[in-house]
């Protein structure tokens, strides 16, 4: 058991899926390690940068293939589909009401709950110039943007790391 004085180790969470039942199971991993106390970083990687994207907006992009990469990729935490069984969108629908109706948070509100907890938010550096995306396309939510170099700065020291 850790006294007070200990500091617990922080949580780093790599989220590089864009599908709601995986950005679900991040936050909810996220905001319950920030309720215990603990120090929590989610880094957003290629497709879960989708979970942290504004919603509406321009089709962004500097050259055709990134804007055609953003046209078929185009998403936000309210319009992911689902892992499996998306069953051409109504799976999310179907998820959504069922959480709604044993009173589970949205996705949108987990994230407002992990920022207030202090969750930081990291959108990926490379991700983001290979997709054409800038930090105004993103969140307001979102820390600084980081690389690999500075994502491996902050993991290093967490006990607990984790792929989603």
């Amino acid at each position: 058991m850790q006294t007070q004085t200990q500091k617990k180790p922080p949580v780093t969470i790599v989220l590089f899926s864009g599908e709601l039942d995986k950005a679900m199971a991040a936050f909810v991993i996220a905001t319950a390690a920030a309720s215990m106390g603990m120090t929590v970083n989610i880094f957003f990687t290629f497709w879960g940068l989708n979970v942290i994207k504004k919603k509406g907006g321009l089709i962004k992009g500097q050259n055709w293939m990134q804007k055609m990469l953003n046209v078929v990729n185009y998403g936000h935490a309210r319009k992911l589909a689902l892992s499996k069984l998306n069953m051409m969108g109504m799976g999310p629908v179907m998820l959504k009401e069922m959480m709604s109706q044993k009173r589970v948070p949205s996705l949108d509100e987990f994230i407002k709950t992990a920022k207030t907890l202090g969750v930081r938010f990291y959108p990926c550096e490379m991700s983001m110039t290979v997709m054409g995306l800038k930090k105004e396309d993103f969140i307001d939510e979102c820390d600084e943007i980081i690389g690999a170099v500075s994502y491996l700065s902050v993991a290093k020291d967490s006990n607990i790391n984790l792929f989603i």
